[in-house]
C-alpha cells in the first residue's frame, strides 16, 4: 500500500531544504567541469560522494536518474516499505527479467531504486555482513589481502553507526557490541517493536539447537545459526545512504553537487582513446547534455546500471557489441557476465493470533492509528522493517547428496548455504486467501547459490531497459537448497513453542510439503530472486584477462573509470548485500585516494 499522498501532511517535519541537489541541468552552476563525476546516487555513489568531499579541494558532481527521497513517507516508515513497488509512483527502474526456463518460464519483476539513495531507499533495511569466508575469498580469488574478512572490518565499522532500537528496551543478549561501531555514518539497530512470536523464535533455539542454535550476533564472521534481525533503522525511521551519507552537514559542502533525474547514457573517451573523461547524460531521454571528470568518472549505477553503461559505451564483448552496432572501445568479455543472485521463496502459515502484520495493513483506521503514533513519539509498530525480526543462517548437511555430484558453492565451512527470514506477516508478493487470516511467513533463500546469469544490450538505445537474466534455479544445486530450506521452515515451526499458535501452511504449501515433487514443482513455479545482484563488473587480480576491474576496482585495459558498487563482488555474499556495498564503498574511495597520492597530481588539503 502507498500512504504518500494521503499521509504526507502529518511528515511535513521531516522535509528538508537540500541546496546542493538540484533538479534540472541549467540550475548547476555554469562551467561543467569537475574532478570527479559519479554515476549513480545509490548504496555506494553516495558513499564516494560523501567520502571525496571531506577534501575542500575536490569537486564532485552525482548524477542520480530517479527523483529526491526527500518527503517520500514509505521510503521513511520502515514497515510501510511494500509501497514503494508501485510501478506507478516513479521509485523503480520498473525491470523485468527475461523469462527464467527453470522458474515456469515466468518473466520476474526486477526492482531497483530509482531515487537518491537508490535500492538503500527501497530495500528491506537488513544489515548482514556475510561471513568470514566470503571477504577471504574476495581476498584470495583478486590476490588482495585488502579484501579479506580482518581487513576489510574497518570500513564496515567506518559505515557503521550502531543505534538503540526505537523502543529502547533492554537489547542485552540480542548482539555483540564488541563488533559493532558507533562512530560510522549509517544507522544500524536491532527491532524497535516487539511482535509476540519473537519469544516463540527463541524457545525454538532451545527447543531445537542441534538444528537451530542461537547465534548472538550473526555479524560476527560466523552467522550460522538464528540471530536477532539488524537494520538501517535509526529512531524508527530508514537510514539510507541519501539520509546518512548526504545529510545536511555533507550536503550543503559547497564541493558537492547533486542532479537529480539524470539518466546517464553513456561515458566517454577523450578522442577515441581508452581513456574516458566525459559522462553523457539526459533529463527527458531526448536532449543529451555531457559533464567532463578531470580526474575520474566512478561508476555506481549498481549491478543492472553499470554494466548496461559500459555495454552503450563500447565496453564490452566486442562481437556482442557489434551486434547492435556499437564500437568497441574495450573489448572486455566478463561486462554484464557472472551476474549472481539469490533464490527466494516466501512460504506462509495461518496463525491464532490477531498481532501480525495484518492487523494494521488490512485496517485502515488502525493504520491510520500506528501512523499517528509513529509520527508523534516513533514508537509502535511501523518503526520495524515487516521482514522479519529473526534471521536463520544454515548449511546443509555435508552428507548431503547434492555434494556427490557438485562442489559445494559455499564460500567456507563458516559460510551459510540457505537463509530462513522469520516475519510476523504474510510473505512478501502472497496474496492473502479469500477468507483473510493472520500470518507468519519464512523466506527461504539459498544464499550461496551455483546459478550464474548476465545483463546483456536489448537494442542499441542507450535508454532502453537491458536484458535481465538472473538465472533463476538455473544450476540443480540451488534447487535442491530450496528443498531444504523449506523443509527446514516447516520443521522450525513443528517445535513446541509454536503449538496453539501455528494452525496450518497455506493451501499451496501444504500441498508442496507432501512429497518431494510437489515441493519441486511449488519451487519450480513460485521461486523469485533476491533481488541481491552482484558480479556483472566483478573484480579480479591487476594482471588477470578475465574479470571487468582490477583489487583496486579501476576497469581493466583504459584510465579514468572506477566502478564503486556492488557489481565488482565476483561472488555473492552469504545473506543481504546492503552492508557489503557500503564497506565495498568505503574501501573503493579509500583506494582512489591512495591513488591520488601516490600520483602527486595536486595538492591533497588537509
Amino acid at each position: 500500500m502507498s500512504l504518500s499522498r494521503s499521509l504526507t501532511p502529518l511528515l511535513l517535519g521531516l522535509a528538508v531544504c537540500r541546496a546542493a541537489v538540484y533538479e534540472t541541468f541549467n540550475q548547476l552552476p555554469p562551467g561543467l567541469a569537475y574532478d570527479f563525476v559519479i554515476v549513480g546516487g545509490g548504496t555506494a555513489g553516495n558513499v564516494v560522494a560523501n567520502r571525496l568531499t571531506e577534501n575542500p579541494g575536490f569537486s564532485v558532481l552525482v548524477l542520480e536518474a530517479g527523483g529526491s527521497n526527500i518527503g517520500v513517507v514509505d521510503s521513511i516508515v520502515p514497515a510501510l516499505e511494500l509501497g514503494l513497488f508501485d510501478p506507478r509512483l516513479g521509485y523503480l527502474w520498473n525491470y523485468t527479467t527475461i523469462p527464467q526456463s527453470n522458474a515456469g518460464n515466468r518473466a520476474l519483476s526486477y526492482p531497483r531504486g530509482r531515487l537518491l539513495g537508490g535500492t538503500s531507499s527501497i530495500n528491506g533495511m537488513w544489515y548482514t555482513r556475510g561471513s568470514r569466508d566470503d571477504f577471504d575469498r574476495y581476498s584470495n580469488v583478486t590476490g588482495d589481502p585488502g579484501w579479506g574478512w580482518d581487513a576489510i572490518q574497518k570500513y564496515f565499522r567506518k559505515n557503521e553507526k550502531w543505534s538503540p532500537p526505537a523502543d529502547h528496551h533492554n537489547t542485552h543478549g540480542q548482539f555483540d557490541p564488541a563488533v559493532h561501531s558507533t562512530t560510522g555514518i549509517n544507522s544500524v539497530s536491532l527491532p524497535g517493536y516487539q511482535w509476540p512470536m519473537f519469544s516463540r523464535v527463541i524457545e525454538t533455539t532451545v527447543e531445537m539447537p542441534d538444528e537451530f542454535k542461537f547465534v548472538l550476533d550473526y555479524n560476527a564472521g560466523v552467522p550460522l545459526g538464528v540471530g536477532w534481525a539488524q537494520n538501517t533503522i535509526e529512531n524508527g525511521a530508514r537510514s539510507s545512504s541519501a539520509v546518512s551519507y548526504l545529510a545536511a552537514p555533507f550536503i550543503n559542502r559547497p564541493n558537492l553537487h547533486v542532479l537529480i533525474n539524470a539518466q546517464v547514457s553513456r561515458v566517454l573517451s577523450a578522442n577515441g582513446s581508452t581513456h574516458f573523461n566525459q559522462v553523457e547524460f539526459s533529463q527527458d531521454k531526448k536532449e543529451l547534455f555531457i559533464v567532463q571528470a578531470s580526474k575520474e568518472i566512478i561508476l555506481s549505477a549498481g549491478s543492472v546500471g553499470t554494466p548496461h553503461i559500459l555495454l552503450n559505451s563500447g565496453i564490452g564483448n566486442r562481437t556482442s557489441l557489434a551486434h547492435h552496432g556499437i564500437k568497441t572501445i574495450v573489448d572486455l568479455p566478463d561486462v554484464g557476465q557472472n551476474f549472481t543472485d539469490q533464490p527466494l521463496i516466501s512460504n506462509s502459515w495461518f496463525v491464532n493470533s490477531t498481532e501480525t502484520f495484518e492487523s494494521y495493513s488490512q485496517n485502515s483506521t488502525k493504520l491510520a492509528e500506528d501512523l499517528r503514533q509513529w509520527n508523534e513519539t516513533r514508537q509502535g509498530p511501523l518503526v520495524s522493517t515487516i521482514v522479519g525480526g529473526h534471521i536463520a543462517w544454515l548449511r546443509l548437511d555435508a552428507n548431503s547428496s547434492i555434494f556427490s555430484q557438485h562442489a559445494d558453492p559455499a564460500a567456507g565451512i563458516n559460510t551459510p548455504h540457505i537463509e530462513l527470514q522469520i516475519a510476523s506477516g504474510i510473505g512478501l508478493a502472497t496474496p492473502i486467501p479469500p477468507e483473510g487470516g493472520n500470518f507468519i511467513s519464512f523466506q527461504t533463500s539459498v544464499v550461496s547459490p551455483a546459478s550464474r546469469g548476465s545483463i546483456t544490450l536489448n537494442t542499441s538505445n542507450p535508454f532502453d531497459p537491458p536484458l535481465i537474466d538472473p538465472a533463476v534455479l538455473a544450476d540443480d544445486f540451488d534447487a535442491f537448497a530450496m528443498r531444504v530450506a523449506i523443509k527446514k521452515a516447516a520443521k522450525f515451526v513443528s517445535a513446541e513453542a509454536w503449538k496453539g499458535f501455528v494452525i496450518r501452511p497455506l493451501d499451496n504449501l501444504a500441498q508442496a510439503l507432501t512429497s518431494d515433487e510437489a515441493l519441486e514443482t511449488y519451487i519450480r513455479e513460485t521461486a523469485s530472486h533476491g533481488a541481491h545482484p552482484v558480479g556483472s563488473a566483478a573484480m579480479s587480480p591487476k594482471a588477470a584477462k578475465w574479470g571487468v576491474v582490477g583489487p583496486d576496482l579501476l576497469l581493466k585495459d583504459a584510465t579514468g573509470i572506477r566502478v564503486i558498487d556492488a557489481s565488482v563482488m565476483p561472488y555473492v555474499p552469504s545473506g543481504h548485500t546492503q552492508a557489503p556495498t557500503y564497506a565495498v564503498a568505503e574501501r573503493g574511495e579509500s583506494h582512489l585516494i591512495d591513488a591520488i597520492y601516490r600520483s602527486n597530481s595536486y595538492l591533497i588539503e588537509i
